[in-house]
């Protein structure tokens, strides 16, 4: 049987571009309301609810476990993606599963 949790973070970015990969230093973590069962698959499909900045504000998620997630904007500029700093506060909802 999965389990689904839901919730909503506002986000924004105010940190310049990332450019090496696994460097979640600018990313914001999120902990699950409640843990996933211990060997649990999870996976979490964020969506931004606002537009209140001009740019595409994509996401990147990194590090699901059980208990949360990492998240950060990842800015669709000039028709190619690229993590290109600011980015206004958006609010984005979430859906974690088990899978």
């Amino acid at each position: 049987m999965s389990m689904i949790q839901t919730g909503r973070i506002e986000l924004n970015s105010t940190h310049p571009v990332a450019t090496v990969g696994g460097d979640t230093s600018t990313f914001t973590q999120v902990t699950f309301p409640t843990p996933f069962p211990a060997g649990s698959s999870v996976v979490v499909l964020p969506l931004t609810q606002t537009f209140n900045g001009p740019e595409t504000p994509g996401i990147r998620v990194h590090d699901v476990t059980v208990t949360g997630f990492k998240i950060r904007f990842n800015e669709l500029n000039g028709g190619a993606f690229r993590s290109d700093g600011l980015h206004a506060t958006e609010t984005v909802g979430w859906l974690a599963t088990t899978v």
